[in-house]
């Protein structure tokens, strides 16, 4: 996330205060990007038959006071991270006051939860239907791993966890994996999702 980091924290501050980039912009916009490259993932079960969506209509995971709700970001797979920040903290904010239209979160094709903003570390969520996957994400830690370029042999990185949860009759666990590799690489190289 080091990487996610830098570029967020560039963003920020040449947007002098227009905008306000979060983590989670870049965990959807990684997220639609793998689901272009993998559209296995971006799917649902219908009952008697597979559909594969055109393009990346990611629910988010919105705490409210009712209870938890997915509002929809509409085709993420063609939105820049701006576009994507702004939707997401509208749909929020409507889905708090409880002013959302049914169209607003129902539908999609795939889900985030985030609960890293409350230092949860790892989780598993529950596939909200008939979506056939959906991405847990967790916090961002510092970890040390080997670096032998570095004198002391180590260096100190931010990682975050995230755990796919999918539905078997639509995504078996190797078309999963190459999903988690693709939005892996976007995190790693956000610079690529900017393309």
């Amino acid at each position: 996330m080091d990487n996610v980091n830098k570029l967020r924290k560039s963003l920020n501050s040449a947007a002098n205060g227009s905008y306000k980039l979060s983590v989670n912009d870049f965990v959807i916009k990684a997220a639609a990007s793998a689901l272009r490259d993998v559209p296995d993932v971006n799917s649902s079960w219908q009952g008697e038959f597979v559909r594969q969506h055109h393009h990346a209509d990611i629910a988010v995971a919105a705490s409210t006071p009712a209870g938890l709700i997915t509002p929809i970001v509409r085709t993420c797979d063609a939105k820049g991270l701006k576009a994507i920040s702004s939707e997401v903290r509208d749909l929020v904010t409507r889905a708090r006051a409880n002013k959302l239209k049914p169209e607003e979160f129902q539908g999609g094709s795939f889900t985030v939860s985030n609960l890293g903003m409350f230092g949860i570390s790892s989780f598993s969520a529950i596939i909200n239907p008939p979506h056939a996957a959906i991405l847990s994400v967790g916090t961002t830690e510092s970890r040390l791993v080997l670096d032998e370029a570095s004198e002391k042999g180590f260096k100190a990185v931010e990682n975050m966890s995230v755990q796919l949860s999918a539905d078997h009759r639509v995504v078996d666990g190797a078309t999963g994996a190459l999903f988690l590799k693709a939005f892996k690489g976007y995190l790693e190289n956000p610079l690529t999702m900017l393309l």
